[in-house]
């Protein structure tokens, strides 16, 4: 999910496709303010043709879905990176359709016997998909490693245009930076060169993607704290200042980002 701040672009200028040797985006017929060109179906594989492992059906729209299940084939799990429906509605659908359960950190998203947790390790046919923990766009949200892509999908976690909403009151931002830190050690040690996001292109500087997102965050912050120091008393107030140049139908969601920084500065007081 985009921040209102964030440089939706043209619905045309990203359609997925393939990339390296082990994925392919299935581009969702989603578009919108906040979901930018639509959300980013995965399918993983070791090879062409190999089972493989699908990551945010998206949307239960049976054209999105027929065309997944039709790149996907044999189809051994339905991974989520978090709750919100443009990633996860169609889950279920689609694994009754291909035969498989859905995996995810929140209980309630999971379809079968088996969920999803920090450190697991999914493999299909010799492929090892790890699970990473990172919270703070969602409490519920995963990034997935994919080592011998050099790759890792990050779903709303860091996006491939503009920046991603934290919000309150499920979004914490103390956790998001944390999880940024987090995907930025990957980056810094060689781990992770490219960025497969939820939403918008891939992004092959994955260290500096990282720190666009760090530097946005720490930006923000001081700009919240001085609409404060001049008088803003409500998180409305902070908007009307900090997104003065943004759509005024983006400001609701720009509040509970805003929400989600003044309960992180109130903890964070220096």
């Amino acid at each position: 999910m985009s921040d209102a701040t964030g440089k939706g672009g043209r619905a045309d200028d990203w359609q997925g496709g393939r990339f390296g040797a082990h994925a392919e985006c299935i581009l969702a017929p989603n578009p919108g303010p906040m979901t930018l060109d639509g959300t980013n179906t995965w399918v993983v594989r070791a090879d062409d043709f190999g089972p493989s492992v699908v990551i945010d059906p998206g949307p239960r729209d049976g054209v999105h879905l027929a065309a997944v299940a039709g790149v996907a084939g044999d189809v051994r799990a339905v991974l989520l990176t978090h709750g919100h429906l443009d990633h996860s509605e169609g889950a279920r659908a689609f694994a009754d359709r291909v035969g498989c359960g859905v995996r995810a950190l929140d209980p309630a998203m999971v379809y079968g016997d088996e969920g999803l947790h920090d450190g697991d390790v999914v493999e299909v046919d010799g492929l090892a998909i790890r699970v990473v923990g990172t919270p703070g766009h969602t409490s519920d949200s995963l990034s997935f490693l994919v080592p011998e892509g050099g790759a890792v999908l990050t779903g709303d976690t860091l996006l491939g245009r503009g920046t991603t909403v934290v919000a309150h009151p499920d979004g914490q931002l103390g956790a998001y930076l944390d999880s940024l830190q987090r995907l930025r050690v990957l980056a810094e040690s060689q781990a992770v060169r490219s960025i497969w996001p939820g939403h918008g292109p891939v992004l092959d500087d994955a260290v500096g993607a990282v720190e666009h997102y760090l530097a946005h965050r720490a930006e923000r912050l001081d700009q919240v704290r001085a609409a404060v120091a001049g008088g803003a008393t409500s998180a409305h107030d902070v908007v009307r200042v900090v997104y003065a140049d943004v759509d005024p139908v983006l400001w609701p969601a720009a509040e509970l980002s805003v929400r989600a920084q003044l309960d992180y500065l109130a903890a964070h007081p220096s």
